[in-house]
Protein backbone atom coordinates (compact mmCIF):
# COMPACT_ATOMS: atom_id res chain seq x y z
CA UNK A 1 0.00 0.00 0.00
CA UNK A 2 1.70 3.65 -0.78
CA UNK A 3 1.86 6.20 1.45
CA UNK A 4 -1.15 8.26 0.68
CA UNK A 5 -3.42 5.12 0.90
CA UNK A 6 -1.86 4.71 4.53
CA UNK A 7 -2.50 8.54 5.12
CA UNK A 8 -6.01 8.24 4.17
CA UNK A 9 -6.84 5.08 6.40
CA UNK A 10 -5.35 6.82 9.64
CA UNK A 11 -7.40 10.05 8.83
CA UNK A 12 -10.87 7.21 9.08
CA UNK A 13 -9.27 5.55 12.11
CA UNK A 14 -7.92 8.94 14.08
CA UNK A 15 -9.56 9.94 17.39
CA UNK A 16 -12.07 12.92 17.22
CA UNK A 17 -11.73 15.83 19.79
CA UNK A 18 -13.76 18.93 20.59
CA UNK A 19 -12.30 21.92 22.59
CA UNK A 20 -14.91 24.17 24.01
CA UNK A 21 -13.37 27.40 25.25
CA UNK A 22 -14.22 31.22 25.31
CA UNK A 23 -10.31 31.77 25.20
CA UNK A 24 -9.27 31.97 21.74
CA UNK A 25 -5.71 32.02 22.72
CA UNK A 26 -6.19 27.92 24.60
CA UNK A 27 -8.38 26.97 21.65
CA UNK A 28 -5.52 27.49 19.41
CA UNK A 29 -2.55 26.09 21.34
CA UNK A 30 -4.75 23.32 22.75
CA UNK A 31 -5.55 22.19 18.77
CA UNK A 32 -1.43 22.65 17.54
CA UNK A 33 -0.88 20.39 20.56
CA UNK A 34 -3.33 17.52 20.01
CA UNK A 35 -3.77 17.96 16.17
CA UNK A 36 -1.10 15.87 15.21
CA UNK A 37 -2.03 12.47 16.70
CA UNK A 38 -5.89 13.45 16.41
CA UNK A 39 -8.45 15.21 13.88
CA UNK A 40 -9.23 18.58 16.68
CA UNK A 41 -12.80 20.81 16.27
CA UNK A 42 -13.04 23.78 18.76
CA UNK A 43 -15.61 26.30 19.69
CA UNK A 44 -15.86 29.25 21.32
CA UNK A 45 -18.80 28.28 24.05
CA UNK A 46 -21.51 25.60 25.12
CA UNK A 47 -24.00 26.87 22.72
CA UNK A 48 -22.40 26.03 19.44
CA UNK A 49 -20.82 23.61 21.19
CA UNK A 50 -24.53 22.01 21.30
CA UNK A 51 -25.19 23.35 17.50
CA UNK A 52 -21.84 22.03 16.31
CA UNK A 53 -23.02 18.42 17.32
CA UNK A 54 -26.36 18.67 16.18
CA UNK A 55 -25.66 19.89 12.64
CA UNK A 56 -22.19 18.91 11.93
CA UNK A 57 -23.14 14.89 12.70
CA UNK A 58 -19.42 14.78 14.03
CA UNK A 59 -19.60 12.84 17.37
CA UNK A 60 -16.20 13.26 18.84
CA UNK A 61 -14.76 10.68 20.75
CA UNK A 62 -13.86 13.58 24.12
CA UNK A 63 -14.95 16.44 24.70
CA UNK A 64 -12.20 18.89 25.85
CA UNK A 65 -14.84 21.32 28.30
CA UNK A 66 -13.44 24.59 29.49
CA UNK A 67 -15.44 25.88 33.63
CA UNK A 68 -15.67 29.28 33.48
CA UNK A 69 -17.42 30.22 30.23
CA UNK A 70 -19.20 33.23 29.86
CA UNK A 71 -23.55 32.75 29.65
CA UNK A 72 -23.41 29.32 29.90
CA UNK A 73 -20.19 27.50 32.01
CA UNK A 74 -19.16 24.39 31.84
CA UNK A 75 -21.06 22.54 34.74
CA UNK A 76 -24.13 23.96 33.17
CA UNK A 77 -23.11 22.23 29.68
CA UNK A 78 -22.10 18.66 31.10
CA UNK A 79 -25.87 18.79 33.31
CA UNK A 80 -27.65 19.52 29.57
CA UNK A 81 -25.25 17.25 27.91
CA UNK A 82 -26.06 14.20 30.34
CA UNK A 83 -29.66 14.55 29.15
CA UNK A 84 -29.45 14.23 25.95
CA UNK A 85 -29.73 10.33 25.11
CA UNK A 86 -27.28 10.85 21.55
CA UNK A 87 -24.39 12.63 23.21
CA UNK A 88 -24.54 12.32 26.96
CA UNK A 89 -21.79 8.94 27.01
CA UNK A 90 -19.38 11.42 25.39
CA UNK A 91 -15.98 11.30 27.69
CA UNK A 92 -15.59 14.92 29.15
CA UNK A 93 -12.13 16.36 30.37
CA UNK A 94 -12.27 20.02 32.28
CA UNK A 95 -9.96 22.69 31.54
CA UNK A 96 -9.49 24.86 33.95
CA UNK A 97 -7.23 27.15 36.15
CA UNK A 98 -8.67 26.04 39.70
CA UNK A 99 -7.64 23.40 41.46
CA UNK A 100 -9.45 23.32 44.64
CA UNK A 101 -10.34 19.80 45.74
CA UNK A 102 -14.50 21.20 45.85
CA UNK A 103 -14.49 22.50 42.24
CA UNK A 104 -12.63 18.96 41.12
CA UNK A 105 -14.85 16.75 43.27
CA UNK A 106 -18.25 18.93 41.82
CA UNK A 107 -17.27 18.55 38.23
CA UNK A 108 -16.15 14.82 38.74
CA UNK A 109 -19.55 14.20 40.43
CA UNK A 110 -21.63 16.15 37.55
CA UNK A 111 -19.98 13.18 35.07
CA UNK A 112 -16.77 14.28 33.83
CA UNK A 113 -13.77 11.76 33.59
CA UNK A 114 -11.02 14.10 34.19
CA UNK A 115 -9.30 17.67 35.17
CA UNK A 116 -6.57 19.32 33.42
CA UNK A 117 -5.31 22.49 35.25
CA UNK A 118 -4.61 25.59 32.60
CA UNK A 119 -1.87 26.62 31.67
CA UNK A 120 -1.88 22.63 30.12
CA UNK A 121 1.99 20.83 29.72
CA UNK A 122 1.65 19.66 26.41
CA UNK A 123 3.36 16.93 27.40
CA UNK A 124 0.80 15.95 30.23
CA UNK A 125 -1.93 16.64 28.20
CA UNK A 126 -1.18 14.30 25.35
CA UNK A 127 -0.86 11.54 28.03
CA UNK A 128 -4.17 12.18 30.05
CA UNK A 129 -5.47 12.16 26.48
CA UNK A 130 -3.85 9.30 25.38
CA UNK A 131 -5.07 7.33 29.05
CA UNK A 132 -8.27 8.45 28.02
CA UNK A 133 -8.76 7.50 24.62
CA UNK A 134 -7.42 3.85 25.60
CA UNK A 135 -10.36 3.59 28.75
CA UNK A 136 -13.05 4.98 25.98
CA UNK A 137 -11.61 2.18 23.22
CA UNK A 138 -11.87 -0.48 25.90
CA UNK A 139 -15.63 0.83 27.09
CA UNK A 140 -16.40 0.27 23.16
CA UNK A 141 -14.61 -2.65 22.81
CA UNK A 142 -16.81 -4.50 25.95
CA UNK A 143 -20.26 -2.96 24.16
CA UNK A 144 -18.92 -4.56 20.97
CA UNK A 145 -17.75 -7.50 22.92
CA UNK A 146 -21.23 -8.02 24.68
CA UNK A 147 -23.79 -6.92 21.68
CA UNK A 148 -21.82 -10.08 19.96
CA UNK A 149 -22.68 -12.26 23.20
CA UNK A 150 -25.76 -11.29 23.24
CA UNK A 151 -26.38 -12.32 19.42
CA UNK A 152 -24.89 -15.15 20.23
CA UNK A 153 -26.78 -15.84 22.96
CA UNK A 154 -30.23 -15.52 20.60
CA UNK A 155 -28.77 -17.53 18.27
CA UNK A 156 -28.48 -20.23 20.77
CA UNK A 157 -31.16 -20.18 22.54
CA UNK A 158 -33.20 -19.92 18.84
CA UNK A 159 -31.01 -23.49 18.50
CA UNK A 160 -32.20 -25.26 21.48
CA UNK A 161 -35.87 -23.94 20.87
CA UNK A 162 -35.84 -25.56 17.83
CA UNK A 163 -34.22 -28.81 18.95
CA UNK A 164 -37.06 -28.81 21.50
CA UNK A 165 -39.47 -29.03 19.06
CA UNK A 166 -38.00 -30.90 16.55
CA UNK A 167 -37.77 -33.40 19.52
CA UNK A 168 -41.15 -33.08 19.97
CA UNK A 169 -42.63 -33.80 16.95
CA UNK A 170 -40.40 -36.17 16.46
CA UNK A 171 -41.84 -38.15 19.63
CA UNK A 172 -45.20 -37.53 18.75
CA UNK A 173 -45.03 -38.35 15.62
CA UNK A 174 -44.21 -41.70 17.00
CA UNK A 175 -47.39 -41.81 18.67
CA UNK A 176 -49.53 -41.28 15.94
CA UNK A 177 -47.84 -43.74 13.57
CA UNK A 178 -49.27 -46.15 16.24
CA UNK A 179 -52.31 -44.61 17.18
CA UNK A 180 -53.46 -43.96 13.54
CA UNK A 181 -56.79 -42.80 14.52
CA UNK A 182 -55.98 -39.85 15.99
CA UNK A 183 -54.49 -38.40 12.93
CA UNK A 184 -53.29 -34.29 13.17
CA UNK A 185 -54.67 -34.75 16.77
CA UNK A 186 -51.29 -33.10 18.40
CA UNK A 187 -51.47 -30.02 15.76
CA UNK A 188 -54.91 -29.28 16.23
CA UNK A 189 -55.03 -29.29 19.87
CA UNK A 190 -51.92 -27.47 20.18
CA UNK A 191 -53.69 -24.90 18.00
CA UNK A 192 -56.53 -24.96 20.67
CA UNK A 193 -54.39 -24.46 23.13
CA UNK A 194 -52.64 -21.75 21.88
CA UNK A 195 -55.75 -19.69 21.13
CA UNK A 196 -57.23 -20.79 24.20
CA UNK A 197 -54.21 -19.14 26.66
CA UNK A 198 -54.84 -16.21 24.34
CA UNK A 199 -57.97 -15.86 25.23
CA UNK A 200 -57.52 -16.08 28.73
CA UNK A 201 -54.71 -13.31 28.83
CA UNK A 202 -56.97 -10.94 27.30
CA UNK A 203 -59.89 -11.83 29.86
CA UNK A 204 -57.92 -12.18 32.47
CA UNK A 205 -58.31 -15.50 33.68
CA UNK A 206 -55.22 -17.36 35.25
CA UNK A 207 -53.49 -14.06 34.27
CA UNK A 208 -50.64 -14.14 36.48
CA UNK A 209 -50.05 -17.95 36.31
CA UNK A 210 -50.11 -17.65 32.62
CA UNK A 211 -47.79 -14.94 32.21
CA UNK A 212 -45.34 -17.17 34.34
CA UNK A 213 -45.01 -18.74 31.40
CA UNK A 214 -43.43 -19.54 28.11
CA UNK A 215 -46.87 -19.53 26.47
CA UNK A 216 -45.31 -20.81 23.36
CA UNK A 217 -43.33 -23.53 25.16
CA UNK A 218 -46.39 -24.29 26.86
CA UNK A 219 -47.84 -24.94 23.13
CA UNK A 220 -45.06 -27.01 21.81
CA UNK A 221 -45.18 -29.09 24.95
CA UNK A 222 -48.65 -29.91 24.72
CA UNK A 223 -47.53 -31.87 21.81
CA UNK A 224 -46.24 -34.90 24.30
CA UNK A 225 -49.40 -34.97 26.06
CA UNK A 226 -50.17 -38.57 24.43
CA UNK A 227 -46.76 -40.29 24.84
CA UNK A 228 -47.79 -42.78 27.03
CA UNK A 229 -49.55 -44.47 24.40
CA UNK A 230 -46.15 -45.69 23.02
CA UNK A 231 -46.69 -47.97 25.82
CA UNK A 232 -50.20 -49.32 24.86
CA UNK A 233 -50.91 -52.67 23.81
CA UNK A 234 -51.91 -52.53 20.07
CA UNK A 235 -55.00 -54.87 20.71
CA UNK A 236 -56.12 -52.11 23.11
CA UNK A 237 -54.89 -48.95 21.45
CA UNK A 238 -56.19 -50.28 17.78
CA UNK A 239 -58.96 -51.89 18.74
CA UNK A 240 -62.23 -50.86 16.02
CA UNK A 241 -64.48 -50.32 19.09
CA UNK A 242 -65.09 -49.04 22.22
CA UNK A 243 -63.27 -50.91 24.69
CA UNK A 244 -64.62 -53.32 27.57
CA UNK A 245 -63.86 -52.18 31.68
CA UNK A 246 -60.54 -53.76 31.47
CA UNK A 247 -59.19 -52.69 28.02
CA UNK A 248 -60.08 -49.27 29.34
CA UNK A 249 -58.55 -49.45 32.50
CA UNK A 250 -55.60 -50.44 30.55
CA UNK A 251 -55.56 -47.70 28.36
CA UNK A 252 -56.17 -45.26 31.39
CA UNK A 253 -52.20 -46.14 32.52
CA UNK A 254 -50.85 -44.02 29.29
CA UNK A 255 -51.53 -40.65 31.51
CA UNK A 256 -49.28 -42.45 34.07
CA UNK A 257 -46.84 -43.61 31.10
CA UNK A 258 -46.50 -40.41 29.80
CA UNK A 259 -45.03 -39.18 32.70
CA UNK A 260 -42.66 -42.10 33.05
CA UNK A 261 -41.61 -41.62 29.66
CA UNK A 262 -41.03 -38.19 30.20
CA UNK A 263 -39.39 -38.26 33.92
CA UNK A 264 -36.35 -40.61 31.80
CA UNK A 265 -36.11 -37.93 29.03
CA UNK A 266 -36.06 -34.96 31.93
CA UNK A 267 -33.19 -36.79 33.23
CA UNK A 268 -31.04 -37.74 30.30
CA UNK A 269 -30.72 -33.97 29.06
CA UNK A 270 -29.84 -30.71 30.54
CA UNK A 271 -31.91 -28.81 28.32
CA UNK A 272 -35.14 -29.91 29.76
CA UNK A 273 -36.86 -26.95 31.23
CA UNK A 274 -39.57 -27.55 28.11
CA UNK A 275 -40.34 -30.70 29.33
CA UNK A 276 -42.21 -29.32 32.37
CA UNK A 277 -45.18 -28.25 30.70
CA UNK A 278 -45.04 -31.55 28.90
CA UNK A 279 -44.92 -33.71 32.29
CA UNK A 280 -47.81 -32.05 33.83
CA UNK A 281 -50.01 -32.00 30.84
CA UNK A 282 -49.16 -35.78 30.14
CA UNK A 283 -50.88 -37.16 34.01
CA UNK A 284 -53.69 -34.56 34.40
CA UNK A 285 -55.37 -34.06 30.88
CA UNK A 286 -57.98 -37.07 31.95
CA UNK A 287 -58.20 -35.60 35.28
CA UNK A 288 -61.40 -33.88 35.75
CA UNK A 289 -62.81 -30.74 37.45
CA UNK A 290 -65.65 -32.93 39.65
CA UNK A 291 -62.48 -34.99 40.71
CA UNK A 292 -64.12 -38.01 38.68
CA UNK A 293 -61.41 -38.39 36.49
CA UNK A 294 -58.11 -40.29 36.39
CA UNK A 295 -55.15 -41.41 37.16
CA UNK A 296 -54.88 -39.49 40.72
CA UNK A 297 -58.82 -38.68 40.64
CA UNK A 298 -57.59 -35.18 41.01
CA UNK A 299 -60.33 -32.15 41.90
CA UNK A 300 -61.11 -28.36 40.94
CA UNK A 301 -57.74 -26.42 40.97
CA UNK A 302 -55.86 -29.42 42.26
CA UNK A 303 -55.79 -30.12 38.90
CA UNK A 304 -52.72 -28.09 37.84
CA UNK A 305 -54.08 -25.54 34.74
CA UNK A 306 -51.71 -27.20 32.05
CA UNK A 307 -53.66 -30.61 33.18
CA UNK A 308 -57.30 -28.30 32.44
CA UNK A 309 -56.66 -26.67 29.51
CA UNK A 310 -54.94 -29.78 27.65
CA UNK A 311 -58.60 -31.71 28.87
CA UNK A 312 -60.75 -28.87 26.90
CA UNK A 313 -58.23 -29.02 23.68
CA UNK A 314 -58.07 -33.01 23.75
CA UNK A 315 -61.81 -33.46 24.44
CA UNK A 316 -62.90 -31.10 21.55
CA UNK A 317 -60.64 -32.60 18.97
CA UNK A 318 -61.63 -36.08 20.16
CA UNK A 319 -65.61 -34.81 19.59
CA UNK A 320 -65.17 -33.44 16.02
CA UNK A 321 -63.04 -36.31 15.00
CA UNK A 322 -64.01 -39.39 13.33
CA UNK A 323 -62.84 -42.64 15.37
CA UNK A 324 -63.52 -46.20 14.44
CA UNK A 325 -66.26 -46.29 17.18
CA UNK A 326 -68.31 -43.06 16.05
CA UNK A 327 -68.75 -40.52 13.80
CA UNK A 328 -67.38 -37.01 13.95
CA UNK A 329 -69.76 -34.79 16.29
CA UNK A 330 -71.03 -31.33 13.66
CA UNK A 331 -68.72 -28.69 15.77
CA UNK A 332 -72.36 -26.98 16.95
CA UNK A 333 -72.85 -30.12 18.80
CA UNK A 334 -69.49 -30.70 19.85
CA UNK A 335 -69.23 -26.59 21.49
CA UNK A 336 -72.42 -27.70 23.31
CA UNK A 337 -71.45 -31.02 25.02
CA UNK A 338 -68.10 -28.89 26.29
CA UNK A 339 -70.25 -26.13 27.41
CA UNK A 340 -72.57 -28.20 29.20
CA UNK A 341 -69.88 -29.99 31.02
CA UNK A 342 -68.29 -27.12 32.35
CA UNK A 343 -68.48 -27.03 35.80
CA UNK A 344 -68.33 -30.72 36.33
CA UNK A 345 -65.45 -32.26 33.99
CA UNK A 346 -63.84 -28.84 33.37
CA UNK A 347 -62.88 -25.78 35.06
CA UNK A 348 -65.94 -23.33 34.83
CA UNK A 349 -63.49 -20.51 34.85
CA UNK A 350 -62.20 -21.32 31.41
CA UNK A 351 -65.67 -21.76 29.68
CA UNK A 352 -66.14 -17.61 28.25
CA UNK A 353 -62.75 -18.27 26.80
CA UNK A 354 -63.75 -21.30 25.61
CA UNK A 355 -66.43 -19.58 23.89
CA UNK A 356 -63.92 -17.15 22.35
CA UNK A 357 -62.41 -19.68 20.40
CA UNK A 358 -64.95 -21.52 19.68
CA UNK A 359 -67.13 -18.68 17.79
CA UNK A 360 -63.31 -18.42 16.17
CA UNK A 361 -63.61 -21.79 14.77
CA UNK A 362 -67.13 -21.68 13.63
CA UNK A 363 -66.25 -18.31 11.25
CA UNK A 364 -63.15 -20.27 9.91
CA UNK A 365 -65.69 -23.17 9.14
CA UNK A 366 -68.08 -20.68 7.21
CA UNK A 367 -65.34 -19.37 5.40
CA UNK A 368 -63.73 -22.59 4.46
CA UNK A 369 -67.02 -23.72 3.09
CA UNK A 370 -67.54 -20.83 1.00
CA UNK A 371 -64.20 -21.18 -0.63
Amino acid sequence: MDTIGKNKILAVCRSKILIVDDNPINLKMARNILMGNYDVFTVPNGEKMFRFLEDIHIRPDLILLDILMPEMGGYEVIKKMKAIPGIKDIPVIFLTAKSDAASELEGLSLGAVDYIIKPFSPPLLLKRIELHMLVESQRKALQHFNANLKHMVNKRTEEVLNLQNAILSTVSNLVECRDDVTGEHVLRTARTLRLLTGEMLRLGVYREELQSWDIELLVQSSQLHDVGKISIRDSILLKPGKLDEKEFNEMKKHAMFGEAIIDTMQHTTKENAFLIHARIMAGAHHEKWDGSGYPRGLAGENIPLQGRLMAIADVYDALVSERPYKKAFPREQAVRIIMESFGSQFDPALAEAFTAVAVRFSEEETRALRH
